[in-house]
């Protein structure tokens, strides 16, 4: 862990360091995901399985990159009941928050009396990407796939990286299954992002992309957007807990490591705090709860790199820095934790009070946890519903509404040189 105090000569200059180090773009990177981006362009199926035997270690075929539905149904059947219970939880929940926040169509008359609106319509069909590697999320397919079905998408494509046998994580398809995707594929990386964007002959394009994912994977999301639709740009886990001296720093100790467990080793963690004895308290807890985790190396690894504690000189500096870092994910441990919640404005997902860990939000809460990192929550929030679906307005007029258009009309269309534009409201109403 690293440790920053506000008393530290250059404490002003240590934060600002810390906050730009944050950033997801770098160009070796960006350049890698290009050349797998013109790879698939230029090779379709062939460039799939070159880039899958050479970062996955499986060798496949064409007829071998889609999972069938009969693999899909076995991996349901060989969950475990308890298993199949959690998924079914979880979504049940994720469909419940997204149907309170799904679009719908509206109209009304405006002040001249034309009917104005809007009508939202389903994407066709959309892409999803769901990490593999070290921890194969099944939670992230529950977390995008069923927005996608709630929101009415017909083709929900989903592309995971298989093992060196080419097998998929039998939990992991079995959340695929149940939360409607209608085509996976064992295609993991930038070189998935490619082909849901570019298309192959056996992965058709898509019309947005969704999901997390590492770093080439936000780096094709980004090198693609225009091309395709893109959600957000998702990477590497972040926690930021702003906690008081009533904070348990058993607590706060708990959802630091599990947030840095994820294995990327691009993890971060922040605790920022005015009290220097809880800062010492959760260190302690650091130390003593990190060795009996099967993970710790990946957490190690991770807090050595990007694990902060920082003794801040009150909590509105907290909160001041947890706006200028927009956390993924941000825990209030404080006496009144709700009166932060309104000025916590940059951040993914806010976690109120000591019985709402992140892990809730990861899991099962109802939200969906794929949400902005590397500081991209100052612009952009987390992934809703909403975004699976086409906004369109909708103008209807009737004469009399026209004509009482027509005088300002005809001043925006003499204001900005554009005659045809008058006239064509004009020749409506000369019969």
């Amino acid at each position: 862990m690293n440790l920053i105090r506000h008393t530290d000569s250059g404490y002003t200059a240590k934060l600002n360091k810390l906050i730009a180090a944050s950033s997801l773009f770098e160009t070796g990177i960006e350049q890698g995901a290009l050349e797998i981006i013109s790879g698939v362009e230029r090779l379709g199926d062939n460039a799939l399985l070159q880039f899958t035997e050479k970062f996955d270690g499986a060798t496949l075929t064409p007829a071998k990159l889609r999972v069938g539905q009969a693999e899909l149904d076995s991996a349901w059947r060989s969950t475990s009941a308890q298993t199949r219970k959690a998924i079914r939880l979880a979504k049940a929940n994720v469909a419940f928050f997204a149907k309170q926040s799904l679009r719908k169509n509206w109209q009304a008359h405006n002040a001249q009396g034309g009917v104005v609106g809007e009508k939202f319509d389903p994407f066709a069909r959309v892409g999803v990407y769901i990490p593999g590697g070290t921890a194969p999320l099944a939670s992230t397919a529950l977390m995008t796939v069923t927005l996608g079905k709630v929101a009415g998408c017909r083709e929900i494509v989903a592309c995971t990286p298989c093992d060196k046998d080419g097998r998929v994580n039998s939990a992991l398809l079995a959340a695929l299954r149940q939360a409607g995707a209608t085509d996976v594929y064992r295609v993991g990386g930038a070189q998935a992002i490619a082909a849901m964007a570019c298309g192959t002959k056996t992965i058709r394009p898509v019309q947005k992309i969704f999901g997390p994912g590492n770093a080439y994977v936000v780096a094709a999301k980004r090198l693609l957007f225009g091309r395709v639709a893109i959600d957000l740009l998702p990477g590497p886990s972040e926690m930021f807990i702003l906690a008081d001296s009533s904070a348990n720093p058993k607590f706060a100790a708990a959802d630091m490591l599990a947030q840095a467990e994820h294995g990327s080793g691009h993890e971060r963690v922040w605790l920022a705090c005015n009290s220097k004895k809880l800062i010492a308290d959760v260190h302690r807890e650091l130390e003593r709860q990190l060795p009996g985790l099967s993970r710790r190396e990946f957490i190690r690894k991770a807090l050595k790199k990007n694990g902060w504690l920082i003794h801040v000189k009150s909590i509105s500096d907290g909160i001041t820095l947890a706006n200028r870092i927009a956390p993924e994910h941000c825990e209030l441990m404080l006496r009144k934790p709700e009166v932060a919640v309104k000025d916590i404005t940059t951040a993914g997902a806010i976690f109120v009070g000591p019985w709402a860990p992140t892990v809730l939000g990861d899991y099962m809460a109802g939200p969906s946890h794929t949400l902005p990192t590397g500081g991209a929550g100052a612009s952009f929030a987390g992934l809703t519903v909403d975004q699976f679906q086409r906004r369109t307005s909708v103008v209807k007029y009737s004469r009399p509404a026209l004509a009482k258009s027509i005088e300002t009309i005809r001043t925006f269309a003499e204001m900005e040189g554009l005659d045809a534009h008058g006239r064509s409201a004009e020749i409506r109403l000369e019969d």
